[in-house]
């Protein structure tokens, strides 16, 4: 009797935990949905100045012969980082020039030294400074030094290159003013007074500062203004060595073309 009453219970209580189970939901994705990738678009973008993709350098150039013994050195300006041809003109323009100066060592000293030497032998060297680059306005000066066998003391003198890389051509001192100006006489004028002041006999030499194109040949632009180089002898002795004097833009207002090739250069 007991048996027959305990497992209908039991059934009983199974049914009811089945029934009372908790029904957990199914998880859901946790995935991201895919981002629809565009194609890609074309932007233009602006092509730099000539003059920011180069950078100055210099080609080192040597040589040396027994009869007569000499040296030559050098060091040629030289920009890099292009292939554009107004890059290459101006390579081509400097390595000419020092090439040149170079002959003329040769010719003028080499071919009338002693042989035997009385010295050591006769010297050239030539090295360049950066005097000023604005926008694509380069200013250059070629500084040479040359000794002559026998020679009491070498000589010095300088070349300036002042070049518009755009143009892809060298520019005048002229294209510097106004037309029609007389120019020359304010840059003298502001140079005597200047050399005056210096303890280097000037009076003697004054005539090398005139008003002349010839005087005033050796110009160079720089961030404080218009450069005048007079080499040695032209406005002082040998011993007081050559006189550089810098004339502010200020100092030429009215009289330089705003709208010239030197115009970065203007404050």
């Amino acid at each position: 009797m007991k048996t027959k009453t305990i497992l209908p219970l039991f059934v009983i209580l199974l049914t009811i935990l089945a029934c009372s189970t908790v029904a957990f939901p199914a998880p859901q994705s946790t995935a991201v949905p895919a981002i629809p990738t565009l194609p890609p678009t074309d932007v233009p973008t602006q092509a730099l100045p000539l003059s920011q993709t180069v950078a100055l350098t210099s080609v080192p150039f040597s040589e040396e012969g027994q009869t007569p013994p000499y040296k030559i050195t050098a060091q040629i300006p030289d920009l890099t980082g292009s292939n554009d041809p107004r890059v290459s003109a101006f390579n081509t323009l400097l390595h000419d020039l020092v090439m040149l100066e170079i002959d003329g060592f040769k010719k003028d000293i080499l071919q009338n030294a002693s042989n035997p030497p009385i010295t050591a032998g006769s010297s050239f060297d030539i090295q360049s400074s950066l005097v000023g680059q604005q926008g694509d306005f380069w200013s250059i000066k070629l500084e040479a030094m040359g000794y002559s066998d026998g020679a009491a003391h070498p000589y010095h003198y300088t070349v300036p290159v002042n070049y518009d890389l755009n143009q892809g051509r060298e520019i005048t001192l002229d294209e510097v003013f106004l037309p029609n100006l007389n120019y020359l006489q304010k840059v003298a004028d502001y140079c005597k007074a200047e050399l005056s002041k210096r303890d280097i006999g000037f009076e003697m030499f004054s005539q090398g500062a005139d008003p002349t194109p010839e005087n005033y040949q050796r110009w160079n632009l720089s961030k404080d203004g218009l450069v005048i180089t007079f080499d040695e002898y032209q406005v002082a002795a040998y011993a007081a060595g050559p006189q550089v004097v810098v004339i502010p833009f200020s100092e030429l207002q009215g009289l330089i073309n705003s709208q010239g090739p030197t115009t970065p250069f203007l404050p």
